[in-house]
């Protein structure tokens, strides 16, 4: 496994034209910001490169997401990783704290996990979240339409992944039984959730559905749900849309790996290695963090560390 980590982090460094990284076919109409930010871009590889042991010099376009304070496609992102400028960074934090957008990718949940990360003040974000909580538990968000998302990247477990350190975990693990029971669909013993309320569920990925919320969530879910959230994540099996973090397979592999992480069971990470395995076998020369071959490398030292924090949502 190491010998193949290697192999992507060397594909990787030959791949770089000094600028960027080649498009893939998959990642169809990238714009010029995305290609700097940590969802698609130079600064999602550069950390990714700098975490498995490489030193190749990546340059970060900061004028290209420039007063964009997005985590994963913005400038806050870009700021995290170079740590370069961190009054700037704060200055991102409060700008983004009344955003309309409430969750992960474009709203104040993305620039308060930001803020945790780099020590920063996030307590005004945390109250406007707070405040825009509705009865039932959950978040509007304005994305194609109006809906209420329950997943890792654009809903409920972003935000309350967000929300640690501001609302005690006693709160939270409260809170997230709640919502995770209300809207849970059983199959037998195997539980998933859709990925906006009143619709069925239909994908078992990080970005929506049990893999996410397991990857995000597992240590404040009761174990009833963890444990049969993974195991719908590993009957599910590895994703035939590739390697990546966010809908692929090293993504869904982190839920296996934070259930051995919580529970102890050595199965959980014998199967998070399997996938491992498996995502290791799935490169596709797809060079981001968040959709690419460096997920599958990432995932692979994880295991193999036996580290089950996700990247970006829980170590920079």
């Amino acid at each position: 496994m190491i010998e193949r980590i290697a192999a992507i982090v060397a594909d990787a460094e030959a791949a770089f034209d000094g600028r960027v990284w080649p498009v893939h076919e998959l990642d169809d109409e990238v714009l010029p910001f995305e290609q700097v930010g940590l969802y698609l871009g130079n600064a999602g590889m550069l950390w990714a490169l700098r975490r498995l042991g490489s030193n190749l010099d990546v340059p970060i376009e900061t004028d290209l997401v420039r007063d964009n304070p997005s985590l994963l496609v913005g400038e806050t992102g870009v700021l995290l990783v170079t740590r370069d400028d961190d009054a700037r960074l704060q200055e991102l934090i409060d700008a983004n704290a009344e955003s309309a957008w409430n969750e992960l990718l474009w709203g104040a949940p993305g620039t308060m996990i930001a803020a945790g990360h780099a020590g920063l003040d996030a307590a005004h974000s945390a109250e406007v979240l707070l405040e825009r909580v509705e009865l039932d538990g959950l978040w509007s968000q304005q994305l194609r339409k109006p809906a209420k998302l329950l997943g890792a990247a654009h809903g409920f477990a972003g935000n309350i992944h967000a929300l640690r350190g501001h609302v005690s975990d006693d709160e939270l693990r409260s809170w997230v039984e709640s919502v995770l029971r209300e809207h849970a669909v059983w199959e037998g013993d195997i539980v998933n959730w859709p990925p906006t309320t009143g619709v069925e569920p239909n994908r078992v990925q990080w970005c929506h559905g049990a893999p996410g919320i397991v990857a995000t969530l597992g240590d404040l879910m009761p174990e009833d749900l963890l444990v049969a959230a993974a195991e719908c994540t590993w009957r599910r099996g590895p994703l035939e849309k590739g390697p990546g973090l966010c809908h692929g397979t090293a993504g869904n592999g982190y839920a296996l790996l934070k259930t051995f992480a919580v529970t102890g069971d050595a199965l959980w990470l014998e199967r998070a290695r399997s996938f491992a395995m498996a995502a290791l076998d799935q490169r596709q020369q797809r060079y981001s963090l968040f959709t690419g071959d460096i997920g599958a490398a990432l995932f692979a030292q994880a295991c193999l560390e036996e580290d089950a924090r996700f990247p970006i949502m829980d170590v920079v």
